[in-house]
């Protein structure tokens, strides 16, 4: 049986697309042997289901640079094809960047195959494949036009809305008291603010080490474990210069090595 090793540039593709490469390329030969993702933390974690239900390993770049994904993907597909020798590489993506990629692999002994989303490929991009297919993006379906009877009640309450307000203007008194102020300060005192949600970037650390959702110090090498079980940090990937990276949302704590999340809600 031929190796084959399926890489998909999954910030450039849609989801439907996604699915649509695992199962043709599936239907072609027959398995697959390495199945990855490359895409930021924000796709990862809108795309994690879908991940999970076609096998394929989510490889997050952290990174916000322009074509940092691209070169992470580039990079791995190098090192993937000296250490697993396939014979054929799928490559899922529109971008006409990749092309010195693929020269590389040919010259490596692999036939490279293309896959990318209809009306996002250019001409050049589908020259320097072995093969190349498009592949027909499912949009969401659009939205049914309303009713007559919709229109004239949508009509009917916005002819009624300045009444409605007129009344309520009258109704509220000119001026609060004093004792309705003293009320809304101390209410305003009392409530407390509500916690901000995580980024996308820290939401999907919190998911791979769970125990920092707290709020509680943990140890920084346990963390850094976590992570690179998820695969969001690299066998030699430093844990320090990621959360550098993320300074307003973890605080590094040293002697003993430590880390926290600054955005656990208060107890």
């Amino acid at each position: 049986m031929i190796r084959v090793m399926l890489l998909i540039d999954a910030d450039n593709v849609s989801a439907d697309v996604i699915e649509q490469a695992v199962q043709r390329t599936m239907a072609e030969h027959g398995a697959i042997h390495v199945r990855r993702a490359y895409c930021n933390a924000e796709t990862a974690l809108k795309q994690q289901t879908l991940f999970k239900r076609l096998s394929v390993r989510p490889m997050v770049n952290l990174s916000a640079g322009k074509n940092s994904t691209d070169i992470a993907l580039a990079v791995d597909a190098i090192d993937l094809v000296i250490a697993e020798r396939p014979d054929v590489v799928v490559l899922v993506s529109s971008d006409s960047d990749f092309a010195p990629l693929v020269i590389r692999l040919r010259e490596k002994g692999c036939r490279v195959c293309g896959l990318g989303q209809q009306g996002k490929t250019g001409e050049e991009t589908v020259a320097v494949y072995d093969e190349f297919t498009d592949l027909r993006h499912h949009g969401a379906p659009v939205a049914p036009a309303a009713t007559p009877a919709r229109k004239a009640a949508t009509k009917v309450a916005a002819k009624r809305a300045p009444a409605a307000k007129t009344a309520k203007s009258t109704a509220t008194p000119a001026r609060k008291t004093a004792a309705a102020k003293t009320r809304a300060r101390k209410t305003a005192k009392t409530t407390p603010k509500p916690a901000q949600p995580p980024s996308e970037a820290a939401e999907f650390i919190l998911q791979a080490a769970p125990a920092l959702r707290s709020g509680a110090d943990v140890p920084l090498n346990d963390v850094a474990q976590a992570l690179r079980a998820a695969g969001l940090l690299g066998k030699h990937g430093s844990s320090l210069k990621l959360f550098d990276k993320l300074p307003a949302e973890f605080a590094v704590l040293q002697h003993p090595d430590r880390i926290r999340w600054t955005g656990a809600p208060a107890p």
